[in-house]
């Protein structure tokens, strides 16, 4: 392939699927300038990559895996983690004043316990609230399905213990 062509089929790939990345960007990163320099790194560590695609895999699979092995070894480097009101005031931007409380409530513990989560079990629960499938999560994150099924199953009793603590001991 011609390095003109190359160049705008990698184009047209970020174009059309930079919402992978967004969502990548927004999950381990708070401030507005994080969230930019994560992505730009993305698209470096894609664009250092698209030679090797094989079109073993799809390409959003491919490019979720570079998104987040980009972010989980940035996000180590910079060993940021957002505080808890931080969190509240990301989650609070969402919501309208006039929702329900209790929702809005109960929103918060559960963003504040996938905060508390580790790199990988924080893919995980995006992949999985993207809906995707068991098969196309445990391509992403490289590991198998019956082990991606593990992992989900202490993820969710990780997070109970953390949004529940006090029915652990009733």
């Amino acid at each position: 392939m011609k390095t003109q062509d190359f160049t705008q089929a990698f184009l047209q790939v970020i174009d059309k699927e930079q919402g992978i990345i967004h969502k990548v960007c927004n999950m381990y990163r708070r401030e507005v300038d994080d969230r930019k320099d994560l992505f730009q790194e993305i698209v470096i560590q894609l664009w250092k990559a698209f030679p090797n695609f094989r079109h073993e895999a799809k390409i959003t699979t491919w490019m979720y895996r570079i998104a987040l092995n980009t972010a989980i070894s940035d996000y180590r480097k910079q060993k940021k983690r957002p505080e808890t009101s931080e969190i509240s005031d990301r989650i609070s931007e969402t919501f309208k004043p006039e929702e329900d409380t209790v929702k809005e409530e109960n929103m918060q513990l559960l963003y504040a316990a996938i905060e508390k989560l580790t790199d990988v079990e924080k893919a995980v629960v995006m992949l999985y609230l993207e809906e995707h499938s068991y098969e196309e999560m445990a391509d992403i994150v490289g590991i198998t399905q019956n082990n991606l099924r593990v992992k989900m199953n202490r993820i969710r009793e990780k997070l109970r213990k953390i949004m529940n603590p006090e029915k652990l001991w009733n």
